[in-house]
């Protein structure tokens, strides 16, 4: 996942942390606060040993101060508009609050406390009324309007002129032709959205982490591994922690079905158990809200209006996509769950599949049809040699950049990773900072985003960093990971070559700020590389014996590629098709708390993805990507860019593969181009067709 927020000048607040120091009322903005200025480590790193948690309002405050000054400045300026006293100007506006913003983001979502919870939820209406204060500025709109309707007699490269439809686009979508009236019941609608967003968030957070199950008996655990249960051990008792997603890791090795469904249940019912972290009623309003908006912008649904910046462009266009994959992805589920009803009847356990039932039976069924054990494929994958050897490497060989460890850069938490990244002549690119293990203050998932964003304009490099969930091991004990998470530090990891080869003057178009439904094409792009001999062979070695998997083994896991993948389809169309539900809703439609999972039952049903056995990947209750993080009317995006990122893939299968010629020509046609160009023709001008989508089914064994 990308946790990138393309908000033109707000950035959406997820929850809190730092240190743990108290809020004070006392505390002054002052030259000793750490984001006065921009920083003096390299690249403008963020001191994380001297931020603190009384340091974020005070910075946050004066921050939207001086960006309302600067933008004033400019909206009331007496010359004609033009790009440089406009644009640009807005362009170089706004460094304190991107400082802040860019450090409370990461810390809020990757190391929260209570503390800075209370500053998010204090904040978050602050900065959406400081979002509309400039968007819907009237003045200012009309000069942006001005140099639009100017743009084709304008002197302007290719950028500059996307930069003027790119400020006229978004501030029509966000409202700058309405009316005063309309403006103002926006800005209501607006802030308290922004209050509902960081209160789902915070309730989710608190919900996973009271969700997690813990067992006296170890017997109950049985299946997991004794470095698994290492990890879990604490005060006699051992302890399962919620991932994000419906399904959970355990499931697929827990042997004793009370257990399996004793974890399921708690996975499914997290945030919707009728207490105080249930988020039910705070997204039913939250969707309302959004349907609200659109109708004033003049639209029949909030999908419609999100949409108009996208690649898809239209709900149309979306729903016509998912349909027309829900056919072969539900056919294919039911014979993988006929396939695994067999197992279970074989064995005689006397019981109908259920969801709880599905992963540690198709592991079963895996094993026998491919010979392949999730046990014989870990010792393999040591997190840090795959880091380093795997995921470093094959950027190595496709666009010959290399890392450097950076033990002097300063931390938010003890386990993250520093590197310096290097062009093939020993030019300094950017910083890298990767955060692997599982924390309970820490969101679920994975994600990518940047602390420093590339600009020419600003002479600023990228700092990046890539977010994960992984278990972290028992003291001494190898950090060892599955091919799934492989697959996630290699997905995390195109997103950050994104960021990191950004070449663009002006920090709006740069890196990953584009659109939903492209961002995640470089991400699930780069995932390839996982599994190519050149790579593989150089990262998957036995962390005791240093030998590399057998070609058998190998051999084993290309084979189960497509394995499950009805299952793995079904899922994500579940939830996108719940996205796009939620998000095709009318003004005036109301669904109550306790109406929300029957309007989840029923748009499933309609979208005939009802499967018992195949819940969707998220449940509305803790669908954080659309409800927190930007993805509303977007999750499609993940299946819309697997279907560019197959393509794309197919086009180096077509001329040589992993070549560092080929790397290069991704690279400069693809990765360093920001939101430069129409999506559309930057993905024709490398493919030499539109995308299609044939490799995606191929790929997943569909076709």
């Amino acid at each position: 996942m990308n946790n990138i927020y393309l908000a033109l000048f707000f950035f959406i607040v997820i929850s809190a942390s730092c240190n743990s120091d108290k809020v004070s009322n006392q505390n002054r903005w002052s030259e000793q606060n750490p984001f006065y200025k921009a920083s003096t480590l390299p690249f403008e790193a963020p001191d994380f040993n001297n931020i603190k948690n009384t340091d974020f309002l005070p910075a946050f405050e004066e921050g939207m101060k001086e960006h309302l000054l600067e933008v004033e400045k400019i909206a009331n300026s007496t010359e004609a508009p033009t790009v440089e006293n406009t644009l640009v100007q807005l362009e170089k506006s706004n460094r304190l609050l991107s400082r802040v913003s860019n450090v409370f983001n990461l810390l809020t979502s990757a190391n929260t406390n209570d503390t800075l919870q209370k500053i998010d939820e204090e904040i978050a209406p602050k900065l959406a009324a400081h979002e509309d204060a400039i968007t819907l500025n009237s003045k200012l709109f009309k000069r942006i309007e001005t140099l639009y309707q100017q743009r084709d007699s304008l002197p302007l490269d290719k950028e500059g002129k996307r930069l003027v439809t790119y400020y006229y686009q978004q501030f029509v979508l966000k409202g700058a032709k309405l009316s005063e009236n309309d403006k103002n019941e926006l800005k209501k609608l607006n802030e308290e959205e922004a209050k509902l967003r960081t209160k789902f968030t915070n309730q989710l957070l608190a919900a996973t982490k009271a969700g997690a199950v813990s067992f006296k008996n170890k017997a109950d655990l049985e299946g997991l591994s004794d470095g698994d249960l290492a990890a879990m051990a604490k005060d006699g008792q051992w302890t399962l922690s919620l991932q994000n997603t419906t399904q959970q890791p355990a499931l697929q090795t827990l042997t004793k079905r009370e257990t399996r469904k004793k974890l399921f249940d708690a996975s499914w019912d997290r945030a919707a158990k009728g207490d105080k972290n249930d988020t039910r009623s705070t997204l039913a309003r939250i969707a309302e809200i959004r349907a609200e908006k659109a109708k004033l912008m003049g639209f029949e649904s909030y999908a419609a209006w999100k949409l108009q910046d996208q690649m898809a462009k239209t709900p149309a266009v979306v729903e016509k996509f998912l349909a027309d994959l829900v056919p072969a992805a539900t056919a294919k589920a039911q014979q993988e769950a006929h396939a695994i009803q067999k197992v279970i009847d074989q064995e005689k356990a006397g019981f109908q599949l259920a969801a709880w039932d599905w992963d540690y039976y198709a592991e079963k069924v895996r094993k026998a049809k491919f010979d392949l054990d999730e046990g014989q494929i870990k010792p393999y994958f040591e997190l840090h040699k795959v880091l380093e050897d795997g995921v470093f490497y094959a950027a190595k060989l496709l666009y010959g950049i290399s890392f450097k460890e950076r033990k002097d850069i300063p931390v938010y938490q003890a386990d993250v990773r520093v590197f310096e990244v290097f062009e093939e002549d020993g030019k300094s690119i950017g910083l890298f900072y990767g955060d692997y293990f599982k924390r309970d203050n820490k969101s679920g998932g994975a994600w990518m985003s940047n602390l420093v964003d590339q600009s020419t304009l600003l002479h600023t490099k990228p700092v990046i960093y890539n977010v994960c969930n992984f278990t972290k091991p028992a003291d001494g004990q190898p950090a060892l990971i599955s091919y799934d998470d492989v697959i996630t530090m290699f997905h995390e990891f195109g997103h950050a070559l994104h960021g990191l080869f950004a070449n663009q003057q002006y920090p709006s178009l740069s890196g990953t700020s584009v659109a939903r439904d492209f961002v995640e094409f470089p991400s699930q792009f780069n995932e390839h590389w996982a599994l190519d001999p050149l790579v593989f062979k150089h990262y998957a070695l036995h962390y005791q014996t240093g030998k590399s998997m057998p070609q058998a083994l190998v051999d084993k896991i290309k084979k189960a590629g497509t394995f499950n993948q009805g299952y793995a389809l079904t899922e994500l169309l579940a939830s996108a098709s719940l996205d796009m539900s939620w998000h095709t809703l009318k003004s005036g439609d109301k669904i109550k708390q306790g109406a929300v999972d029957e309007f989840e039952k029923q748009a499933l049903t309609t979208k005939k993805l009802d499967l018992p056995q195949v819940p969707p990947r998220y449940r509305s209750s803790y669908f954080l990507h659309i409800w927190g993080n930007g993805y509303a009317a977007g999750y499609y995006a993940y299946l819309w860019t697997e279907m560019l990122d197959d393509d794309a893939y197919a086009w180096f299968e077509e001329n040589g593969g992993l070549t560092r010629a080929n790397g290069q020509r991704f690279r400069d046609m693809i990765l360093s181009k920001g939101n430069t160009e129409e999506y559309e023709k930057m993905f024709k001008d490398f493919r030499g067709h539109a995308p299609e989508i044939e490799p995606m089914l191929k790929n997943r064994g569909l076709k």
